[in-house]
């Protein structure tokens, strides 16, 4: 056999090596995974009064449901936006995302105007879409729904994910240690004015954690949306 030949069968067989050493790197990560069964789509649920959401649900969700509110400056299509409704869907969760009274395309509503009314609200929309003890996620301005209807109605959530909501304060101490829904606290290191106001008040809750961002502001889940869905994603997988 000559030299040549030689050379050529020894680099096929260098080269064979290598590719099977790739083949377990391949099968351990795989393609880049995306959502499955993760369509969003919008609607208005029934009665009044009427809210416009968007939803990401699997056919057969196997993890608690999660509903979305929104801050003052956003609205369900943020969520959509951000990728956070395919990515619970993906993971199995059936996810809803709202847009509360005279936010998005929801019409305002004169119900909402007391701490009652919007716990009120907030009880209607867990019926009309026929959530399952959800997880609430409520950021800033949606605090004032959140926290009347956590205190409220405490035993019909499965997870509580404040993100430095408003009107804390509104509520004492006594009031949060009765609530028993497991609970992250979750804020942007630099916002220094309102997420650590809302700790001081929510650290009261006994079932909680607390989760601060890096480098990220008051609206941390549109600054470090990749460690905000990690910590949510974490949080959701202590509950099943």
């Amino acid at each position: 056999m000559s030299r040549g030949r030689q050379a050529l069968l020894a680099l096929c067989a260098v080269l064979a090596c290598g590719l099977l050493l790739l083949l377990p790197a391949a099968r351990r990560h795989g393609p880049a995974r995306r959502p499955a069964n993760a369509t969003v789509r919008a609607g208005v649920t029934p009665g009044d009064p009427a809210v416009a959401y968007r939803e990401a649900a699997v056919p057969a969700a196997s993890r608690p449901d999660v509903l979305l509110l929104h801050g003052q400056a956003f609205t369900s299509g943020t969520w959509q936006a951000l990728g956070t409704l395919a990515l619970l869907a993906a993971e199995g969760h059936r996810a809803v995302a709202i847009d509360l009274p005279g936010y998005g395309d929801s019409p305002p509503a004169r119900t909402v105007a007391t701490q009652r009314g919007r716990a009120s609200f907030l009880q209607h929309v867990v019926q009309q879409l026929g959530l399952q003890s959800p997880v609430l996620v409520s950021p800033s301005m949606s605090g004032r729904f959140a926290l009347p209807f956590l205190l409220a109605h405490s035993e019909q959530l499965a997870g509580f994910v404040p993100i430095a909501p408003v009107g804390t304060r509104e509520y004492s101490a006594v009031q949060y240690r009765q609530v028993q829904t497991p609970t992250l606290i979750l804020y942007g290191d630099r916002d220094t004015g309102l997420g650590q106001q809302a700790l001081q008040s929510l650290r009261h809750l006994p079932k909680h954690r607390v989760v601060v961002l890096p480098g990220a502001g008051h609206a941390c889940y549109m600054d470090k949306p990749e460690d905000f869905h990690r910590a949510l994603l974490g949080f959701l997988g202590q509950l099943q």
